[in-house]
């Protein structure tokens, strides 16, 4: 049974960035679900392909939001678009303080961003869209092992912000998820880790991991009618873990 009595999404076209596995793969059955017609873009042929095969009526791409030229070829290649999702970033624990790190996990989770939307705008706009982004609990904390990380979801943040008022003259709103610790691929070595397991646990006032179902919760409800006058804002999803 659909969670959006109007069905506002069947039918529409939506991207999301990062979306052949954890959170972006949760976001993007979320809205295949409710009657969309789903691109979910990877950046490695073999999860883009097990992907598309695991999950059906899911349109799958390759894409590397570091490049401009296929991020055009994608959005031309879409008829419309009605919502973007952007789940696409990296995280590279403790090699992040080596500066070409640094600058490459910001080139692709904060610059990468920012070239989806900006590809995305015109056809946005046609359809008074809207973006969501991922943030993160590191947009307000900082992360001694991921400075990269850690700033680029800060920008993130900012980002959101910044282009809320910037798109809203053209009918887009842009808003951002901010997720606390869920189980994905990139968080299983600290899932493994018995003391750090342990002490993000211990900080969770809901006491378990989130998963990508309870990201993608939010993601479409900024993205729906019901968030009609929401714009600007990043929506922590984190257990409570920042209200402590």
């Amino acid at each position: 049974m659909s969670l959006w009595p109007n069905g506002c999404f069947a039918g529409k076209h939506v991207l999301v960035t990062g979306g052949t596995s954890g959170i972006g793969l949760g976001v993007a059955k979320a809205f295949l679900a409710e009657g969309a017609i789903v691109t979910a873009t990877g950046v490695s042929l073999a999860e883009v392909g097990d992907t598309a095969e695991a999950v059906p009526g899911l349109r799958t791409a390759l894409l590397d939001v570091r490049n401009a030229a296929e991020i055009e070829s994608l959005l031309a290649s879409l008829p419309s678009l009605s919502h973007v999702v952007n789940c696409a970033g990296v995280i590279r624990r403790g090699a992040e303080h080596d500066p070409d790190v640094f600058a490459d996990v910001i080139d692709i989770n904060l610059t990468g961003t920012m070239r989806i939307c900006a590809a995305a705008r015109a056809k946005l706009k046609e359809a008074r869209g809207t973006i969501v982004n991922t943030a993160s609990v590191l947009s307000f904390f900082g992360g001694g092992l991921v400075p990269g990380y850690a700033a680029s979801k800060g920008g993130v943040a900012q980002l959101t912000k910044s282009l809320a008022i910037a798109y809203a003259p053209d009918g887009i709103r842009v808003n951002a998820v901010a997720p606390g610790w869920i189980e994905t691929p990139l968080t299983a070595a600290l899932r493994e880790n018995a003391d750090r397991n342990a002490a993000i646990l211990a900080r969770t006032p809901l006491g378990r991991w989130g998963n990508p179902d309870d990201i993608a919760g939010g993601v479409l409800y900024l993205s729906s009618p019901l968030a009609s006058f929401v714009t600007g804002a990043v929506l922590a999803i984190d257990g409570g873990y920042m209200a402590v």
